[in-house]
């Protein structure tokens, strides 16, 4: 059985609502740092980490390049830039764009894929297009555990259901359900009571 060590969130089209419910849910003693890419368009800097921060326990900050992991904290990749994470610091990048994204999802979860293995839990929540997929297929391959928010509830259905379709999934739940989920998961190991 292996330990929860990093939580990795995707969003696009509808994210501020889902990501607000969902690290809204989470409890101020969450275990496990958290890594989030949201579609954005640059400018507004801090402004999604301040909205989210708004509403979760948590601390949100934008993610820093060399910033280290730290638990009981959700680090946001800033607009225009990759966001990936080695075994316990972050690093930044603005190499092109994948999927037309600068912060993509696959980037990210195949980031922590490679760092965390079966160590890390992948979310993919709401989101108009297919980014995520891929790096979801790579973490479930690595071992890790992965979460898909239930198209059939998602603002956007697009993105839940390409990750469904390329990596399947260990759990897929209603928006409401993630965050308990997440913590059930971190309070009691990967094969928690999730």
């Amino acid at each position: 059985m292996s330990d929860v060590g990093l939580v990795v969130i995707g969003a696009s089209w509808g994210g501020l609502r889902a990501l607000s419910r969902v690290l809204g849910d989470l409890p101020a003693d969450f275990a496990a740092p958290v890594l989030v890419a949201q579609h954005r368009l640059e400018g507004g800097e801090e402004l999604l980490a301040g909205l989210l921060d708004a509403r979760t326990p948590l601390r949100v900050l934008e993610a820093e390049d060399k910033a280290p992991l730290q638990t009981g904290c959700v680090r946001v990749a800033p607009a225009g830039y990759h966001l990936l994470v080695d075994d316990r610091h972050l690093a930044l990048s603005c190499e092109e764009e994948v999927r037309f994204s600068r912060p993509s999802i696959d980037v990210l979860l195949e980031s922590a894929a490679r760092s965390h293995g079966a160590a890390a839990v992948g979310v993919v929540l709401t989101g108009a297009n297919d980014d995520g997929a891929r790096g979801l297929r790579a973490l479930r391959d690595r071992g890790g555990y992965a979460i898909v928010q239930d198209p059939a509830e998602a603002e956007a259905p697009e993105m839940p259901r390409a990750a469904l379709e390329l990596a399947g999934a260990d759990a897929v739940l209603a928006l409401a359900d993630i965050g308990p989920a997440l913590a059930a998961l971190v309070a009691g190991g990967r094969h928690g009571d999730a």
